[in-house]
């Protein structure tokens, strides 16, 4: 294996961490202001991801920081061509960091409602860009022979594409209610399950519209074969396997399915992109790769040796998070603000 491929399957790893992590925190974001029914309760789940959430985001720092330094003209194609969504991604992680902050800064009720609507909304927008951004490098974009992106905003725009965002969407509010009957408990934990069911069709009609388009409006069977129906024949039966496991109430399996969901469909995405980055609709001969956009063998070998040596740490440090704060939290416990 060459240092191009390496940096490709962990660049690939960091974004399957990221929305491994960021999918249920997504989620809980987008149910706050529906599922408490009153300020404690809402207060109760901002408490469930509040010592992790910012965490989670560090992936996407880490796996944007690591493809800008692996894959340089990736990093300034991509970013150039959808300026626009990832500034708007941009300003709504913004806006969401700033209402964790500031809810509890007043003690009034109209000041935190509002609060717990731009953390909903923030949470929405990210979803959903994330959700289109992952379709159009497989969907192809126009991409010249100089590697440069030659549409707008609009050009990441497909039925595929929307499909994927609406999916992102629904499956991570199903991912973050499966979360929180885990997280929670009593009458919280109660809807949260009974979200999760509601959500649960939805997102297998979303799912069984994507993997439909992504078969028939890219290469992704050309290129990937079997393994991509494998992939995805994966990502379904996990999604129904957590349904079985919510009807037989067993949060803990449901949580696992869902997020294993999430990780096998995004695995697909990867898979049928290797070894190219982004594919060009222009000419697929101008697609980017793991070759023509990549860094210096140089760079790839010293990035390399950092990645073996701090890796684990940080790997064993989130876990360590993970288990601190791995008790259920109620209405009844005491309430940080």
């Amino acid at each position: 294996m060459d240092l191009n491929t390496l940096w490709f399957i962990l660049i690939s790893v960091l974004f399957v961490g990221f929305f491994f992590l960021e999918g249920f925190d997504y989620g809980v974001g987008m149910l706050l202001p529906f599922l408490g029914t009153n300020d404690a309760e809402r207060r109760v789940i901002i408490n469930s991801i509040g010592p992790v959430w910012d965490g989670n985001e560090v992936w996407m720092i880490t796996a944007g920081g690591a493809s800008f330094a692996a894959f340089p003209h990736f990093y300034a194609t991509l970013f150039s061509g959808a300026y626009f969504a990832l500034t708007l991604m941009l300003l709504a992680l913004i806006a969401r960091a700033v209402s964790f902050e500031y809810r509890s800064k007043v003690a009034s009720e109209v000041w935190r409602r509002r609060w717990d609507w731009v953390i909903c909304i923030s949470s929405f927008l990210p979803a959903l860009l994330w959700g289109v951004a992952t379709a159009a490098l497989l969907y192809g974009t126009p991409i010249d022979a100089h590697m440069n992106f030659t549409g707008g905003f609009f050009s990441l725009l497909s039925a595929y594409s929307i499909s994927g965002g609406l999916l992102f969407i629904v499956v991570f509010a199903f991912y973050g209610a499966t979360f929180l009957a885990l997280k929670t408990a009593g009458g919280l934990s109660q809807r949260a399950e009974a979200t999760a069911k509601g959500l649960w069709p939805i997102g297998l009609v979303l799912f069984l519209i994507y993997a439909a388009l992504a078969l028939t409006t890219t290469d992704l069977l050309a290129h990937a074969g079997a393994l991509a129906v494998i992939l995805l024949a994966i990502a379904a039966i996990t999604y129904i396997l957590a349904r079985v496991f919510l009807a037989k109430g067993r949060q803990g399996w449901t949580f696992v399915m869902s997020a294993l969901t999430i990780v096998f469909a995004v695995i697909t995405l990867f898979a049928g992109l290797f070894p190219r980055l982004m594919v060009s609709s222009l000419n697929p001969d101008w697609s980017l790769t793991i070759y023509n956009a990549s860094a210096s063998h140089y760079t790839l070998k010293a990035m390399s040796i950092v990645v073996v040596i701090f890796l684990p740490f940080v790997l064993a440090y989130q876990a360590w998070t993970y288990w601190i704060f791995r008790k259920r939290l109620s209405v009844d416990s005491k309430l940080e603000y």
